[in-house]
């Protein structure tokens, strides 16, 4: 397939290339600057231009698209609320390319959309509307378009680590050095779900070639990992003391973060694995954190 892919010079994206090229499909990839553009040529990617500040821009890549995987996302968290609005509008435009064909698009969301309530495992069949995470902005663009014939699918993606990046935590390792010890909220039993770079774009790859109409998928390899353990884990790599922060003060300590740090994630991937025959190997949150030591400045 053709394979117009949004977001190929992202953290996720760049890792979905080579999965999509060792199955035998020829990718067209989006940059938003001259030195992507220049990567992705330089990569064998036929590179396109394109802006999420600018949907419109999106429109002709995906009219000549055989399948469309959106990755691309403003991951400017101070400017969430914006930014998930900027996604909606960005499926919108995706979605109305294919309008009239079965072309599938496969979108990205968050884990949490599949919380019916808080604290219980996040599942596939569940689809909270209500859900408060601004983030629910790209599922009801994808919902929407899918009610109006467009074979849309869904990849929720849990904290995505590498011993480079880990999706919060990353942010969440920047407030610890800043602050100079390494918090966590209350008794730190709330979770993050996690699955490793390889598996995630391995997932994408036969979540797309399966192109199954109003699926939704969970990248998830941990069910959840409690934040005092990352925390602790945390604390012996940066070297830093690990405390407590009070729930009334976390807005302080944590700023933008404050509304991440107490919220209990965890998610199930267990009809992800039947459907997909999808078994996640790569190694766990913890063991990338503790392998990020050996990456830092000495």
């Amino acid at each position: 397939m053709r394979i117009f892919l949004t977001g190929a010079t992202g953290f996720i994206g760049s890792a979905i290339i080579p999965e999509l090229l060792k199955a035998g499909h020829e990718v067209v990839g989006t940059a938003r600057s001259s030195e992507g553009m220049q990567r992705l040529s330089e990569g064998g990617i036929t590179a396109y231009r394109a802006d999420l500040d600018e949907p419109g821009t999106f429109r002709a890549g995906a009219e000549h698209a055989d399948a469309i995987i959106h990755t691309a996302f403003d991951h400017n968290f101070t400017r969430f609320v914006d930014n998930c609005e900027k996604d909606r509008r960005v499926i919108t435009v995706l979605g109305e390319a294919l309008l009239g064909s079965n072309r599938p698009l496969l979108i990205t969301s968050g884990t949490g959309m599949g919380n019916a309530h808080f604290g219980e495992l996040a599942r596939e069949d569940v689809f909270n509307r209500d859900h408060p995470n601004p983030r629910i902005a790209s599922e009801l663009a994808g919902q929407a378009l899918l009610e109006q014939g467009v074979n849309v699918s869904v990849v929720r993606l849990p904290q995505v680590h590498n011993p480079f990046k880990q999706g919060l935590i990353s942010p969440f390792i920047e407030i610890a050095r800043d602050k100079g010890m390494v918090g966590y909220v209350g008794e730190g039993k709330n979770r993050f779900s996690a699955a490793h770079l390889s598996d995630v774009a391995l997932l994408y790859r036969l979540a797309i070639e399966r192109g199954e109409k109003g699926a939704r998928y969970h990248a998830v390899d941990e069910e959840g990992v409690a934040m005092r353990q990352i925390a602790e884990v945390l604390g012996e790599v940066l070297d830093l003391p690990v405390v407590s922060v009070p729930a009334e003060d976390a807005g302080d300590h944590f700023g933008w973060m404050a509304i991440f740090m107490g919220m209990d994630f965890p998610a199930s991937s267990a009809k992800t694995r039947e459907v997909l025959g999808w078994n996640p190997v790569g190694p766990s949150l913890v063991e990338d954190l503790r392998a990020m030591k050996a990456h830092m400045p000495a």
